[in-house]
């Protein structure tokens, strides 16, 4: 049995991520705001919620007292994270730099599973259209065109160096691509991506199956991984938007489309998936996932 940290524990990945660890018998923080709903983290058992913020060193230090692992997905998200780019900054980077300092304050080395995002990359569609393009690469060079990517870039250069370069964390950083959620849910109003955009989503529940498969993994310790959904999620983003809308009853006409600049493309998760075995979810299972979901809404 673990202990086990989760920042932004009280999200809709956080509270993923709590009911299966405690399922598999660790011992789980959830940190986050005093805002949030933490209702159903207090129904798990083994769920100590702890609500603070991230740059409250006080709180930090006590919830990371003693723990052997801290998966660490708290972060302003667009679009609020452009809306105040010095906020963004101290809680993407100085937050991550703060929970550092508090996972070693006690002379441990727990393990540091940094939630980070293909929004490093910044706009490679844009840069190399042709459908026929490779998966992008973990050294493939990071160009952000935007405060939230920017702030990741400099959270992973702060995760592998730790306070210092001697005291570095063992740490493993995922770059996760676009999030999608089996529930009724209206889409968004302009959709992340081009029409015509290579996009690779990835199935909640495999970015949940990736961040457990992370804890206590030898293997991933000093890793920079990709999650995404593998080849069955690999499609124009007009695609998705389709297929997604068809399940909600909607016409494909109605989406709208993001005029650019766009994240998201296609991503090289051989490693990753060969390390965590997270891919469970084929793109068609998704879409049945989100049917059930309608369904189960409309009764």
């Amino acid at each position: 049995m673990s202990t086990i940290l989760i920042t932004g524990g009280a999200g809709s990945i956080g509270r993923e991520l709590a009911r299966v660890l405690t399922a598999d018998g660790h011992l789980v923080r959830a940190l986050d705001l005093p805002s949030c709903d933490f209702a159903p983290l207090e129904a798990l058992p083994n769920v100590e919620p702890m609500r603070a913020d991230i740059l409250d060193r006080d709180a930090l230090i006590a919830a990371a007292d003693g723990v052997d692992a801290a998966l660490h997905l708290a972060a302003l998200l667009p679009p609020q994270s452009e809306r105040d780019g010095a906020f963004t900054w101290r809680v993407n980077v100085e937050g991550t730099q703060r929970l550092i300092e508090a996972l070693e304050a006690n002379g441990r080395r727990p393990h540091l599973i940094l939630s980070s995002s293909v929004c490093v990359y910044g706009d490679t569609w844009a840069k190399d259209p042709s459908p026929a393009k490779e998966p992008i690469t973990v050294d493939h060079p990071c160009a952000p065109f935007d405060r939230y990517g920017e702030s990741k870039v400099a959270a992973e250069s702060v995760t592998r160096g730790g306070v210092t370069r001697e005291s570095a964390l063992p740490y493993t950083i995922l770059r996760i691509s676009g999030v999608s959620v089996p529930a009724f849910l209206a889409p968004p109003e302009v959709w992340p991506f081009r029409a015509e955009q290579r996009i690779e989503f990835v199935a909640r529940d495999d970015v949940v199956t990736a961040l457990v498969a992370c804890v206590g993994n030898e293997r991933a310790i000093g890793r920079t991984l990709h999650v995404a959904g593998g080849p069955t999620w690999r499609m124009a983003g007009a695609e998705y938007a389709a297929r997604f809308n068809e399940v909600l009853g909607l016409d494909a006409d109605d989406a709208a489309y993001c005029p650019g600049p766009c994240t998201f493309d296609t991503y090289d998760t051989v490693e990753c998936q060969a390390i965590l075995g997270y891919q469970r979810t084929s793109f068609a299972a998704f879409l049945e996932q989100l049917q059930a979901a309608v369904d189960e809404a409309l009764a």
